[in-house]
């Protein structure tokens, strides 16, 4: 029983990190609607950020991961601005702006590795501390710090989404994009919003992920992979459903090495994906359209 224990703790912090990833991702997607990968490589992007104005410039770290935060957040509407927004306006299909993604993540993996080079850094701000032992599990305090970030992030994501002005525009957007123009939503104001948004909770799970993992430039592909899966198990166009979604992979991957080995957890993620494209592509929670539950 220690060992399931163990690894559904696991399970919750892996699946902490992919639901920061799969909320970014779905929000993007569902005010945009198309599949933005590169979200993936925003992530490597805020974990670099954090290495090199903590590491390097030795800038205090709540100011490092702050100001990492905000320029991950300005990136992806750079992205938007530069790539997505001219694209939309010749008319591109969602093959053309998929393709574009694609180039975006494989461009700005190859930046990092020329700017950071492509060996492995550690940002090493925290020591290591013994782990605090639960119902025969042991996680440490870095561990509990990204699982409670996590949630409370994902908590004041659902509260902007249902209170806020800005939440309910991007929700009509989501719904249906001509009706809500009508209305006299800005579309073009929404998509900006939501990549920043989107991008600065990548940011987050960069931060998360650099402070108890090393960094490499390619980190952001199986990261985009398990916050796809998470988001298409939960729902493409339900946010809450891709924070879900997201701490299913996480559970699921980490339970399966009972059976499998340990280098089969990819492959798990893998399987869950298929299966929900090819039985339930709505996902848990996912409508065809919109965002009615985000």
């Amino acid at each position: 029983m220690a060992i399931i224990g163990q690894l559904f703790v696991n399970g919750l912090i892996a699946g902490s990190i992919y639901a920061l990833v799969a909320s970014g991702f779905s929000l993007i997607y569902a005010t945009n609607r198309f599949l933005h990968l590169a979200h993936g490589t925003t992530v490597a992007v805020g974990a670099y950020l954090l290495f090199a104005l903590f590491s390097v410039l030795g800038i205090p770290f709540f100011v490092s991961a702050l100001v990492a935060i905000i320029l991950t957040g300005l990136f992806g509407l750079l992205m938007n601005r530069a790539i997505y927004s001219p694209l939309r306006k010749r008319k591109a299909s969602n093959i053309v702006l998929l393709i574009a993604s694609l180039a975006l993540l494989s461009l700005t993996e190859n930046i990092i590795m020329l700017i950071a080079g492509p060996g492995v850094k550690s940002i090493g701000w925290l020591p290591t501390k013994t782990g605090i032992h639960i119902g025969g599990a042991i996680i440490t305090p870095l561990q509990i710090a990204i699982i409670v970030i996590s949630v409370v992030l994902m908590i004041l994501l659902y509260l902007f989404m249902k209170k806020t002005k800005l939440g309910r525009d991007m929700r009509a957007v989501a719904d249906n994009k001509e009706l809500a123009s009508i209305a006299g939503i800005n579309p073009i104001r929404i998509s900006d919003y939501s990549f920043m948004i989107g991008s600065a909770i990548a940011g987050v799970a960069g931060i998360l992920i650099g402070l108890e993992q090393n960094l490499f430039p390619t980190m952001g592909v199986m990261l985009i992979i398990k916050g796809f899966t998470g988001a298409v198990i939960g729902g493409m166009t339900s946010v809450p459903g891709a924070v879900v979604g997201s701490y299913i992979v996480g559970v699921i991957e980490n339970l399966g090495i009972l059976w499998l080995p340990s280098g089969y957890k990819d492959a798990i993620a893998f399987a869950l994906l298929f299966v929900f494209i090819l039985w339930k592509p709505t996902g848990l929670f996912g409508f065809n359209k919109g965002v009615k539950d985000a």
